[in-house]
């Protein structure tokens, strides 16, 4: 909160020291992200179904292609059957394919679900926009992965249907 709200003494080049206990040590190896997992969520496929387990931990990230890498690791350690939806990315008004699929796929703005979107029943997911402030429904909310469902228009997917409870 101090970092925030600005109050946390920084350096001369505006960074600050995090405090050695919620720090893990770095060595550039992949095996540090796989340390780091089992650190904060020890023992997680006995305790999948506790929503307060997995909802009262959290690893932080200061880059969001870093969040993606985390997340992604998570959820295949994560017990239960995998739904892969892919996004449909296409431009209107673009007759000289100056912006073709492949690289709308590669672009993740902030606030949209990566292209290729991995989920779980039980999978903790956070809400990033304000839907329904009063009930409890705003940015940051967790929620938990109950059910997932395609709709369909004519041969086409045309919307995910994921189902939340809050944790």
């Amino acid at each position: 909160m101090r970092v925030g709200g600005g109050t946390e003494e920084a350096n001369s080049d505006g960074e600050i020291r995090l405090p050695d206990q919620v720090c893990g040590p770095y060595t550039g190896s992949d095996r540090d992200l796989d340390k780091l997992i089992n650190c904060i969520f020890p023992s997680l496929n006995e305790n999948m179904s506790n929503t307060s387990y997995i909802t009262s931990r959290a690893i932080l990230s200061t880059r969001n292609d870093w969040v993606d890498m985390i997340n992604m690791r998570m959820i295949d350690r994560f017990q239960g059957e995998q739904m892969v939806y892919h996004s449909f990315d296409y431009t209107v008004d673009d007759p000289h394919n100056y912006y073709p699929p492949e690289f709308l796929n590669t672009l993740t703005p902030n606030g949209l679900p990566p292209h290729i979107l991995k989920l779980k029943i039980g999978w903790p997911v956070i809400l990033l926009r304000n839907i329904d402030p009063p009930n409890g429904l705003c940015n940051g909310t967790r929620l938990v992965v109950r059910y997932t469902a395609v709709a369909t228009h004519g041969h086409r997917p045309s919307y995910i249907l994921i189902y939340v409870t809050v944790s």
